[in-house]
């Protein structure tokens, strides 16, 4: 896979000085951009510093860094160097800030991607952003370290409410202020034909529509024009900050090799997102169940799970099929994105069946380990598991109930009274979080 990229900064059309700063380093994959803070020059500097702070640092690990490209090293390497990276940058701030007072408390924002073969692996501080577009869609990667975004994730403010809010500019994390910072990574896969934008806040304060930014990303013009008419609109509308885009494309050096990735890497993520369990995760949180899960081949014939055994897995299908039995009669047939095994995340309890591919198959592994560790560190992905877990079992005892009253077990006002699927499931507590 080949890449290109090209970045653009604009002072904007209200301010007098640019603080922002962007860093392309092809020869490291590495792209940053850099939204400085402080007045009298001292975001730029902080800016400034902090790009060349962790490009040095990065540098003197390049062995590891092109390890890791050649699939010899794992790409969560990288990302703890790229989190100490922009450690190592926010103490150099601290210090420079420290000796002379004129700068004391300047900061910067900080959105950089490493892209090591066929991973990208994120860096991100503040509220600069990382978007991917993908087959005619765009999501955001990075979440907004900003009071507005905290009020929302903590439900003090609906994301409209939020839109009129004065706090826009209040941001909750930088690299600088102090001697040290918490730095957000996430490593993910990077497709040919994947385009990919970093930008200061100049720019996604007023191209806000993901359909808005998909259509420009997708322009078939070259990075440059794209750069120019992102920064146009952004100072057409306001411009009343700094404005920096720095876009990254990949292109295909192999189509086959690269038509065979793009296919498992959609296809993992499809299947997951068809779990009902996973099924309120958004792109960067179905990266993470994905990244914590391992890729398994089973020949046709091969046992998955047996019967009584004791259960600690999630399987997902990516590829083939699988058939299911019970007491040695097939009771279920499963193919490309379906699942079982998900209740082994939660009990203990043996397993209820035997699995066996009918074909050659591929299948995604989620062990219970792992599940909990994503749990404990990310609450938005344990609140909407919860969620869903919680509807589902609503779900599973209206079945319950129903049996019960066909057999004349219970009657039919306590049916009724629990017939959620009558009355339908509350609309999740998530949107737009």
């Amino acid at each position: 896979m080949n890449v290109i990229a090209q970045g653009a900064s604009d002072v904007g059309s209200v301010r007098k000085h640019n603080e922002d700063h962007f860093l392309v380093d092809p020869e490291l994959g590495l792209y940053l951009v850099c939204d400085g803070m402080g007045g009298h020059a001292a975001g730029d500097i902080a800016s400034k510093t902090a790009a060349d702070t962790v490009r040095s640092y990065l540098l003197q690990r390049r062995d590891l860094l092109r390890a890791v490209a050649a699939g010899k090293a794992s790409p969560d390497e990288a990302a703890t160097y790229f989190r100490q990276a922009i450690q190592a940058a926010s103490a150099a701030i601290y210090d420079i800030g420290r000796n002379d007072k004129s700068k004391r408390g300047m900061g910067t924002t900080c959105v950089g991607l490493l892209v090591l073969g066929g991973k990208g692996i994120m860096g991100h501080v503040g509220d600069s952003r990382l978007y991917l577009s993908r087959a005619g869609a765009v999501y955001q990667l990075s979440e907004d370290h900003t009071f507005i975004q905290e009020a929302i994730r903590r439900g003090m403010l609906t994301p409209e409410q939020a839109e009129a809010s004065p706090h826009h500019n209040l941001v909750t994390r930088a690299v600088g202020p102090n001697a040290s910072v918490l730095v957000d990574t996430l490593v993910f896969d990077i497709l040919p034909g994947d385009t990919l934008l970093l930008s200061s806040d100049g720019l996604h304060g007023y191209v806000k529509d993901h359909g808005e930014l998909s259509n420009a990303m997708r322009r078939p013009e070259d990075l440059a024009t794209i750069c120019k008419a992102l920064i146009d609109t952004a100072n057409e509308r306001g411009g009343a900050d700094n404005i920096t885009t720095l876009l990254i494309r990949a292109v295909a050096s192999d189509e086959k090799q690269a038509d065979e990735r793009a296919t498992r890497v959609t296809a993992e993520l499809a299947a997951l997102g068809h779990i009902v369990l996973f099924s309120e995760l958004d792109m960067k949180e179905l990266v993470k169940v994905n990244n914590a899960s391992s890729h398994r081949d089973y020949a046709k014939g091969d046992v998955v799970v047996r019967e009584g055994e004791e259960a600690e897995t999630l399987f997902v299908i990516v590829r083939g099929a699988a058939a299911v039995t019970r007491g040695g009669t097939q009771v279920a047939l499963l193919r490309a994105g379906d699942h079982f095994g998900e209740m082994a995340l939660l009990s203990r309890r043996p397993r209820s069946a035997t699995v066996h591919c009918l074909k050659d198959s591929q299948m995604l592994a989620l062990e219970r380990d792992a599940f909990f560790h994503i749990m404990r560190s990310d609450q938005i992905i344990a609140g909407k598991f919860l969620w869903r877990l919680a509807q589902t079992l609503s779900l599973r005892l209206d079945d319950l109930y129903a049996l019960q009253a066909l057999a004349g077990v219970a009657g039919d006002t306590i049916v009724d009274r629990r017939d959620t699927k009558k009355y339908g499931l509350f609309p999740s507590p998530f949107e737009g979080r």
